[in-house]
């Protein structure tokens, strides 16, 4: 039985090693129509990459690691997520390899990745190519940028024990005790972090209507938030 098979005949969160792609099943509670759940994605250009994804409902996470476009859609689609928060572009600049959003974010000293870069563009078409595929299901999605969002917050940028120390701070519920997270569910839970302030009016949108917009928390010290 395939992966994909497995994942299609539970109604469950799972947690997929990234080396042996392992199955391990936990129990996805029952969701009252008052819940949400909004959803973070570390998407990989290739299918064959592992890509984390972070469900988080009521300050509670559970991210997993999964790999193809059928498993990816499968998560979303089986838990009815509010919002969507994507790690990946969702678009190409009109011209060169810059959007506007990527223009302001360097202005404001934020690392960026340029989506026409060659070495980009894969992923930007998986992502364009998932987003159409989302939202063709009535469902909402925004791009984030993790490194920004932790940059914004004050956060560690790309120290994967202090980021999950923050997290373990910030009182999330779900994390695991015993074995640390990978760098893919380290971004998917932070996307995830993202949407949820963004459900709160705690973002802003940096872009253009044209190009698409990049969403970031409201600069403030991640210490002082109150999820």
């Amino acid at each position: 039985m395939t992966i994909t098979t497995q994942i299609s005949r539970i109604r469950n969160w799972n947690t997929i090693n990234s080396n042996t792609r392992q199955i391990y099943k936990s129990r996805l509670p029952c969701l009252k129509p008052a819940d949400k759940v909004v959803i973070g994605i570390d998407l990989a250009g290739r299918a064959e990459n592992p890509t984390g994804i972070a469900l988080w409902k009521s300050a509670r996470v559970k991210s997993l690691v999964i790999y193809s476009d059928e498993e990816i859609l499968d998560c979303v689609f089986k838990n009815k997520p509010a919002l969507i928060a994507i790690d990946a572009p969702l678009s190409f600049p009109k011209e060169g390899i810059l959007r506007a959003a990527e223009k302001e974010r360097t202005r404001r000293g934020y690392r960026v990745f340029p989506p026409a870069l060659s070495s980009m563009k894969m992923l930007t078409k998986r992502a364009k190519k998932l987003n159409k595929l989302i939202a063709e299901k009535g469902y909402k999605t925004i791009e984030v940028h993790p490194t920004s969002t932790r940059k914004a917050l004050g956060m560690p940028l790309k120290d994967w024990s202090q980021i999950q120390a923050a997290f373990k701070n910030l009182r999330l519920k779900g994390l695991r005790a015993k074995s640390p997270f990978s760098c893919h569910e380290i971004d998917a839970i932070t996307a995830a972090l993202t949407a949820h302030l963004h459900t709160q009016n705690k973002t802003e949108a940096v872009g253009n209507e044209q190009e698409g917009y990049v969403v970031i928390p409201k600069e403030c010290n991640w210490k002082t938030l109150q999820l």
